[in-house]
């Protein structure tokens, strides 16, 4: 081989080996371990771990924490706030997005407003659930909630950690007021599941459940973890006519079909496609299905059918509720070709066999399949045996 294509491949592996070593990273991070290296934030952390606001943060990606000190939690706990109402306050300190300690000095036009972990719990009315950035002259940086007349309350103090991109951790001077936030919250238990579906586009499936008391059952598991997939109005109704002729306890299972005993957040769906266990689950019948996703798309996939997940409705560890654009068909209820024979509502969308959810789920059986740290073993196989010759 001449020199010149031998150096080249030579650089070509050593550029695929870094790449490697990047994708092979792991990028999890555990804010309760980064914290516990600064003891004046251990108050702080400890009502991280106990509001679960720790788990949350650790499955997120893109992520920014403002983190406050002891003396900051002090006056936040001076308040006498119960533990669920300390849980939304400090949810509002964990912004969606990620801003590195540079990032704040080139926010665009001097100012951005970003959401939080608490407008994602579907609690904070309007926009009382942003924050608002502002690069202030002097080097300094404010921060306020959207609920606080603009109120610039707290300012930055230094960075605590940064993994770029990942997540950022940024001391800020004292804890951010916010009314919504603030303001008495009921305990997991009490949520009214049915009520919070009934509101935001959900009520013909908050009523198929009370009507055959398989709300019961979804609110038992309501404090242990709670995962629901919700069709929306327009698909339930379109489907009802096949519903009607299922028996009472067939009705049961399919309700119970789209509940999983347990909290999972869209970041850990995407991450762990495979077979969930579901509320209908027993001994006899499995009644689960499979987690597909492709991209930002995650879907619901049985032998039957598959549904997309199309927005989260509520987000509260521990309780999450999905909208879907389809109803969930076990197989135990039903055959594929009696899903291609049931009625086509307008609301449904497009059928399973042109939907792009399901053809991208196909590419993954094709070269689209290979992720990274495989496309990357074999370009360096190939060097090397070139290298070889």
């Amino acid at each position: 081989m001449p020199p010149l294509a031998r150096t080249a491949l030579f650089h070509l592996l050593l550029l695929l080996f870094v790449f490697s070593s990047s994708t092979t990273t792991s990028n999890a991070h555990n804010i309760t371990r980064i914290l516990a290296k600064h003891p004046e934030f251990s108050t702080f952390n400890h009502y991280l771990t106990t509001t679960h606001l720790a788990a949350e943060i650790n499955r997120r990606r893109t992520i920014t924490v403002l983190a406050l000190d002891n003396a900051a939690m002090s006056s936040l706990l001076s308040k006498h706030l119960s533990l669920y109402t300390i849980k939304n306050v400090l949810s509002l300190h964990v912004l969606v997005d990620y801003f590195g300690s540079k990032k704040l000095h080139q926010i665009t036009n001097g100012t951005a407003l970003t959401s939080t972990m608490f407008q994602a719990t579907g609690a904070a009315a309007g926009s009382s659930g942003y924050v608002n950035i502002t690069d202030l002259k002097g080097g300094k940086v404010g921060f306020g909630t959207e609920d606080n007349d603009s109120k610039l309350d707290a300012h930055y103090v230094k960075s605590v950690a940064e993994i770029p991109y990942n997540i950022s951790i940024l001391q800020i001077s004292q804890f951010l007021n916010s009314a919504e936030a603030e303001a008495p919250t009921a305990e997991p238990s009490q949520l009214n599941l049915t009520e919070i579906m009934s509101k935001q586009g959900c009520k013909a499936f908050s009523d198929l459940l009370k009507a055959t008391g398989a709300d019961a059952k979804f609110n038992e598991n309501l404090d242990a973890g709670l995962t629901v997939f919700c069709p929306t109005d327009p698909v339930v109704n379109g489907f009802m006519p096949k519903y009607k002729n299922l028996t009472a306890p067939k009705k049961l299972s399919l309700l119970l079909y789209h509940g999983i005993p347990v909290y999972q957040s869209l970041q850990v769906l995407k991450a762990n496609n495979g077979i969930m266990n579901t509320l209908a689950t027993d001994g006899a019948n499995k009644f689960d299905f499979t987690v597909q996703n492709s991209g930002e798309v995650v879907t619901l996939k049985t032998k039957v059918m598959t549904a997309k997940i199309t927005g989260t409705l509520k987000d509260e560890e521990p309780l999450i509720v999905y909208k879907l654009d389809k109803v969930l068909l076990p197989t135990e209820l039903f055959k594929p070709v009696e899903a291609a024979e049931g009625p086509k509502a307008a609301a449904d969308g497009p059928s399973a066999e042109s939907d792009p959810a399901d053809q991208a789920a196909d590419n993954e059986n094709g070269v689209a399949g290979l992720d990274g740290r495989r496309l990357v073993i074999v370009l360096l196989s190939l060097c090397i045996g070139v290298l070889l010759m």
